[in-house]
């Protein structure tokens, strides 16, 4: 492999879209490209059922001709961006968010072409439509919105059919580079919502796509259906998932195994990825596999990782190094531990013990700051438990637990993360107490959607008087202070997984490695140029597509170096621009 190659917003911005063709005085044109054709059985109404290759209004003469579809169609043959300029207008008529997902949705299911290259050109005004935080609402309507099946769906009564589900897809070991699976315990900040977490899933997919150009039909969303212990699903006659509470235990875990053996044997190429599984068992399954196959975690790996890229941000604006500062999480679930331990594996690359590097970060969750006289403390919390004599001065509620406020007092962090989904728990109190010990707080309230954040950008900076670094969960606009507009960076795990799968794509990478989740980290922050009082501290949604081929090269690069790839490109750049699927359409020709 030639020496490493760096991409930027500027040298990364590959044309995504067709160049529109005018229609002709008849209005109609026959579509040319230099693009392979697509080969295809189907003729007439199968053909315009089949999203992947339905071009709608697009279809040239020749091609209604010869695949039965005249007089199936409207006269005029339309390009691509003709059409977006129809689907456009009708998304502006709908009335509300979850309006809107469900037009797209429904684009989805007619014409994947033209929903990928909208959503691609309108990201981000559309990412918070197709993924957080309007999915959240469309997974609690799945069972009585539902239209259409997208993915998969794994039955825990039935384990032994998971590879006649799999086979039923038509798919061969070489025509999958991507699996995204929930099991629906830990939906974004809703929680269990059973079979309905497929939209999750299809999410996740929307995004790679779009940020990263993974290609579409290669990537299949996943649903482990195990049941439910949301008592308002058991008892709707109009629900469509596994009538039972959850599946726990040796059944559970047999049944994860069933779904990893048998998707690694069916597609030794793939990815797996893990989505919003309950926090005990996302950590016990990443821990069994994460050596044995190359899979991934968002919730925590992904979090933690673009964490980590702001955090690195912050550290280039107060120039400290990231061993001197001291590390509040609030919220130590499966993401706030997450943040931790990239925090800790970075902090260790400076030369420190793992127990050293741990003693710079303070967790704190429902039983107050952990200790380790905490009896129900839980495995991947003690290497961060505070010896109990440590805190024995510290001042304690009515319950015995240690408070946010009094371990700001006593610790004196410089550096304050928020994962507990408790509105409202960075209090004016809490925020001067912290910007009373440190002149340039950073403060990452990294809880979404909105309503779930720990704080608002605006009170931040008026009780830090303008000084807070500000990173958080959900988008938030620019707040104007003493003249001054603060841009507020988004850690939005989109910025960094998608760019992450695509290098373990392209390099076949047999696992994720912590060394490519820290290029990943490395490669997102240094996009992020400070120019001044009220600079992001990271990289804007609408440079993704940018950010993602970065990112996908430095995990290239570092999957080479660790020995971990089975493909090394010549050149990373090339190789990573050269896989990025772009929403064009092709000629589709009958046989």
């Amino acid at each position: 492999m030639s020496g490493p190659v760096r991409a930027s917003p500027q040298s990364v911005v590959p044309s995504f879209g067709v160049a529109a063709q005018p229609a002709s005085p008849s209005g109609r044109t026959d579509s040319v490209n230099d693009l392979p054709a697509r080969r295809t059985t189907l003729r007439g109404q199968a053909l315009l059922a089949d999203p992947r290759l339905n071009k709608q209004s697009a279809f040239s003469d020749a091609e209604r001709e010869s695949l039965g579809l005249v007089g199936l169609l409207p006269q005029r043959v339309e390009t691509i961006d003709q059409q977006l300029l129809r689907v456009r207008r009708q998304l502006a008529e709908q009335p509300g968010p979850l309006a809107k997902n469900v037009y797209l949705r429904e684009l989805h299911d007619r014409n994947e072409t033209l929903f990928y290259r909208l959503l691609i050109d309108d990201l981000p005004d559309l990412m918070p439509i197709v993924y957080t935080p309007t999915v959240g609402e469309s997974i609690r309507e799945y069972s009585h919105a539902f239209r259409r099946p997208r993915g998969v769906y794994l039955q825990s009564r039935w384990p032994d059919d998971i590879p006649k589900a799999f086979t039923n897809l038509g798919l061969g070991p070489d025509d999958v580079d991507l699996l995204v699976a929930t099991d629906s315990e830990a939906i974004l900040g809703i929680g269990d919502w059973g079979v309905g977490g497929i939209d999750i899933a299809i999410g996740k997919i929307s995004v790679y796509v779009a940020a990263a150009g993974v290609d579409p039909e290669r990537a299949i969303p996943v649903v482990i259906d195990v049941g439910t212990d949301r008592t308002g699903l058991l008892t709707d006659p109009g629900y469509l998932g596994e009538k039972h509470a959850r599946l726990r235990g040796e059944k559970y875990d047999e049944l994860i195994e069933a779904y990893v053996s048998t998707a690694t044997k069916m597609f030794p190429n793939a990815l797996l990825h893990w989505e919003d599984f309950g926090e005990t068992n996302a950590r016990r399954i990443l821990d069994r596999y994460r050596d044995q196959v190359c899979t991934f975690n968002d919730d925590m790996q992904g979090t933690g990782a673009i964490a980590f890229a702001a955090i690195l941000s912050g550290v280039k604006v107060t120039g400290t190094p990231l061993s001197d500062h001291r590390v509040v999480v609030f919220g130590a679930g499966t993401a706030g531990v997450g943040i931790a331990d990239q925090i800790r594996d970075a902090i260790m690359e400076a030369g420190y013990t793992r127990e050293e590097a741990s003693r710079r970060i303070w967790l704190i969750d429902r039983p107050g700051l952990l200790h380790d006289e905490i009896p129900e403390l839980r495995d991947y919390h003690r290497g961060y438990a505070r010896p109990a004599g440590e805190v024995r001065e510290y001042e304690r509620d009515d319950q015995g637990a240690i408070s946010l406020l009094e371990t700001v007092r006593r610790v004196q962090p410089t550096i304050l993360v928020g994962t507990s989904t408790v509105h409202g728990a960075f209090t004016e109190q809490v925020v001067r107490e912290m910007h009373s010990h440190v002149d340039r707080p950073f403060i990452l309230p990294m809880s979404n959607p909105t309503p779930l954040a720990e704080a608002v950008p605006a009170d931040l900076l008026a009780w830090t008087d303008g000084q807070a670094l500000i990173v958080t969960g959900s988008p938030f606009d620019p707040v104007v202070m003493d003249g001054v507009s603060h841009h507020i960076g988004q850690a939005n795990n989109a910025l960094l997984y998608p760019g992450l799968g695509l290098g373990a794509i392209v390099a076949r990478a047999t696992k994720i490695t912590d060394g490519m989740l820290n290029a990943a980290a490395k490669a997102v922050a240094q996009l992020v140029e400070i120019h001044g009082p009220g600079s992001p501290l990271l990289p804007e949604i609408a440079d993704i597509r940018a950010t993602s081929a970065a990112v996908a090269v430095a995990v290239v690069e570092e999957a080479v170096r660790e020995g971990v790839a089975r493909v090394t490109p010549d050149n990373a750049l090339q190789a990573v621009l050269d896989s990025m699927w772009k929403p064009r359409y092709r000629p589709v020709v009958g046989v």
